[in-house]
């Protein structure tokens, strides 16, 4: 759980709402087919709760948090420049809406989505409808 203390006391934002942001903010560039996550993730599908967290790792330190994101790109987009996007997306929507740093973003491809197959876990939720409901 990150941290930290204001004049009028202490700030505590859970990895999971961190996660929630970060996941939402990567669906949100183009060129990225979905998130990949584990069994827990797979599981929460079956279940039908919506996992806004899927394919995000957060590890916290204080004011300071780590992102690891595991992504599926669409077949033809260039990796590099996703991933740059990603980066540059997360990095920003968690300080802004945190008040946190972000010194790192870590992307793993872990797949790609060829022409034809249907997008992986497309999410209509975007960070604002989560941050404002």
């Amino acid at each position: 759980m990150a941290a930290y203390t204001k004049d009028l006391g202490t700030v505590e934002i859970s990895d999971e709402v961190v996660a929630s942001i970060a996941g939402l903010s990567a669906l949100e560039i183009k060129g990225v087919s979905g998130m990949s996550g584990g069994v827990v993730d797979g599981i929460t599908e079956v279940i039908g709760r919506k996992n806004l967290s899927k394919g995000i790792k957060v590890k916290s330190d204080g004011e300071d948090v780590t992102i690891d994101a595991n992504i599926l790109v669409n077949y033809g987009d260039s990796i590099p420049k996703v991933s740059e996007s990603i980066q540059k997306k997360i990095k920003s929507d968690v300080e802004e809406y945190t008040g946190l740093n972000v010194p790192c973003v870590n992307i793993h491809v872990l797949g790609i989505n060829q022409p034809g197959q249907p997008k992986a876990a497309a999410s209509d939720t975007t960070v604002e409808d989560v941050i404002e409901p």
